[in-house]
């Protein structure tokens, strides 16, 4: 049974992401940078300044790392590298943490 290989999945929260190569990046400095996807947006609605043209009224926010500011790309700009795996997170007092699938499970207090 051979692997199947995607190229290109829904990058979600938490996602790490490498900034593809193009005149827009390399514009704005940020080709080849890796970063965290933080959200995304419809920036019809939002009006965030968007990196690339996006093919859909979609956009991804991802904070660059070394950098202290987020971008806001179109979505085929970005590549990704992983999920994550081992982020955390609380929210309301819970905490979650990411496995290498993108899940989030919760951790429960010891």
């Amino acid at each position: 049974m051979g692997s199947v290989i995607i190229t290109n999945p829904r990058i979600t929260f938490g996602d790490k992401v490498r900034i593809r190569s193009t005149d827009a990046t390399e514009a704005r400095g940020v080709a080849g940078q890796t970063g965290i996807a933080y959200g995304y947006t419809t920036p019809s609605v939002t009006g965030v300044e968007v990196i690339g043209n996006p093919s859909e009224d979609y956009a991804v926010s991802v904070g660059i790392e070394g950098l202290n500011e987020q971008f806001w790309f179109a979505e085929d700009l970005l590549e990704f590298v992983n999920h994550g795996a081992g982020t955390t997170m609380e929210v309301g007092g819970r905490r979650f943490i990411r496995d290498e699938h993108g899940e989030w499970r919760e951790v429960k207090p010891q």
